[in-house]
């Protein structure tokens, strides 16, 4: 089962089989071939990306420079992006080429809940409806720990604002959603969890005035699931790949990813257009 080697299921990885039990048994090319399930001709074929003739040399190329640059993206947002730049290609030999160039993002698996609800959450029908705001956690070189908040809009996936602090308190959260409110107006709904910058005092009178506070069931955060998904891509395109030095310096790198998840980065639920783009398009169209 799980500690079991993986099937050969490519001629790729047979034709590597073969050539190692010729090497280490020292048997002929005709037996090695029975075994691993491969004709000579399969074997002694060169592949097209080892000769110099190669047709997808440059598109090889492009990939790689690609996956350096992005390392946790997969083929689909790859693909995408090669179409959007110029490259005529299908999507089967993206994924093709990008298997034989050994770029698969490793999967991260996940358990299965148990105990979900089956009640419908509310969901968001239009920018400024519904916005998600969390907390993530990381720390420094030397230890030092600190919290970056993050506030979604739950329809366009935009990420409206970030903040980065040792400390981060309820009137800090008020004075952030007041700015991006002065840009674009307050949401209808503002969706938490029940941590104490959410439930204080504070926030309650504030929010008495402005929209409706939505708190998740407590120990059920896949009820903010936009919020949790895009910190699960920060974590991993973002705070997992960066040593920060110190908490000038974290802030700097996340505002930077949010600047890049916004306009760069193609989503793929909103028809791998970026976040700005969707809310560019969803404006034009109302």
């Amino acid at each position: 089962e799980g500690d079991r080697p993986g099937k050969m299921v490519s001629p790729s990885q047979r034709r590597a089989a073969a050539a190692v039990i010729i090497e280490e048994l020292d048997i002929s090319q005709r037996k090695a071939c029975q075994i691993v399930g491969i004709s000579r001709t399969t074997l002694r074929r060169p592949l097209a990306a080892s000769t110099p003739d190669d047709p997808d040399a440059a598109f090889r190329e492009h990939l790689r420079a690609y996956a350096a640059a992005h390392p946790r993206w997969g083929y689909r947002r790859a693909h995408h992006d090669a179409v959007a730049a110029g490259w005529r290609v299908n999507h089967k030999k993206t994924q093709r080429i990008w298997r034989e160039e050994g770029l698969r993002v490793p999967l991260r698996r996940h358990r299965k809940r148990r105990g979900m609800s089956t009640t419908p959450a509310v969901k968001a029908q239009y920018p400024n409806h519904i916005w998600a705001i969390d907390f993530q956690y990381d720390t420094t070189d030397d230890g030092r720990k600190f919290r970056s908040v993050s506030i979604i809009d739950e329809c366009t996936r935009e990420s409206l604002a970030d903040h980065t602090a040792a400390s981060i308190t309820g009137r800090d959260v008020i004075a952030l959603i007041d700015r991006i409110a002065a840009q674009r107006g307050y949401p209808q709904i503002l969706r938490s969890d029940n941590g104490p910058e959410f439930v204080c005092d504070a926030v309650a009178a504030w929010a008495e005035q402005k929209l409706d506070l939505l708190f998740i069931p407590p120990g059920q955060p896949w009820h903010n699931g936009y919020v949790e998904s895009f910190h699960a891509r920060q974590r991993d395109e973002c705070l997992n790949l960066h040593i920060f030095g110190s908490i000038a310096e974290a802030r700097a790198v996340i505002a930077a990813w949010h600047k890049e998840y916004n306009t760069l980065r193609p989503h793929s639920a909103l028809g791998y257009k970026t976040p700005a783009a969707y809310a560019a398009d969803y404006a034009a169209a109302a």
